[in-house]
């Protein structure tokens, strides 16, 4: 009886180890996991950044372009992941600061609205958001801005990673180690965050989002130039 006791307890003394150590593998496993989903997007290998044209924007001053006196302000809000804004600021974009804008019929002022990342474990749209504002600190915002989405190239796909955005940063020329600490420290999420408080309270869900004065143009929808310039030109009536 004694032995046969010993028996099962060893028995028993050999599943409990293997209980413990299967037990340690998965929680291995899980914790390797999971640091792969947190630092991968910043492995993947940083492709060539694409620098667009130069753009004309009269009278740009910070992340407003025009005469601040024109009758129709025209308000957009915009998450620098999002494909509809890439669409948005190459198509229409251009479209509204020709005919609106340089013609003295409207103010153009972007909003940042970071949205796209908030159930993500990067934070690409806040990071983004903030170097734009970085960028706009030595008085390029409107050239930073247009080679974010120049380089998109999917949602939280590592794109807009902190190493990205400081290879962009030397695209545009901007003072490399000056952009670095800014973006390091998130210097402007103060700022992010009050412009994405703005756009909630505007009734904001989306991006892009355009609102000319106050009235939003096309909900749900990315709106046409059309859809502005209808906007802008009953203003003037």
């Amino acid at each position: 009886m004694t032995a046969q006791k010993s028996k099962r307890q060893q028995r028993r003394s050999r599943n409990s180890g293997n209980s413990r150590s299967i037990t340690i593998g998965v929680i291995v496993v899980g914790a390797l996991l999971i640091a792969i989903a947190l630092i991968y997007p910043n492995m993947k290998p940083i492709a060539e950044v694409i620098t667009p044209e130069a753009v004309s924007r009269p009278q740009a001053d910070g992340l407003t372009v025009g005469d601040v006196n024109s009758p129709a302000k025209i308000e957009v809000f915009e998450d620098f992941q999002c494909p509809a804004c890439v669409r948005f600021t190459q198509d229409i974009e251009p479209l509204v600061i020709s005919q609106l804008v340089e013609t003295g019929k409207a103010y153009y002022v972007f909003h940042n609205y970071p949205f796209l990342d908030r159930n993500s474990t990067t934070k690409e749209s806040q990071d983004s958001a903030n170097a734009s504002l970085c960028a706009n600190e030595q008085g390029k915002f409107w050239e930073y801005h247009d080679t974010l989405f120049a380089n998109w190239n999917g949602e939280n796909e590592g794109n807009l990673s902190k190493d990205r955005l400081i290879e962009f940063a030397s695209a545009v020329a901007l003072n490399v180690d000056d952009f670095t600490a800014c973006v390091n420290e998130n210097r402007y999420a103060n700022d992010v965050q009050a412009s994405f408080d703005l756009g909630n309270s505007m009734g904001v869900s989306g991006t892009p989002s355009v609102f000319v004065n106050g009235q939003q143009i096309a909900p749900g929808y990315i709106p046409s130039f059309e859809d502005i310039a209808a906007a802008v030109e009953a203003v003037q009536k």
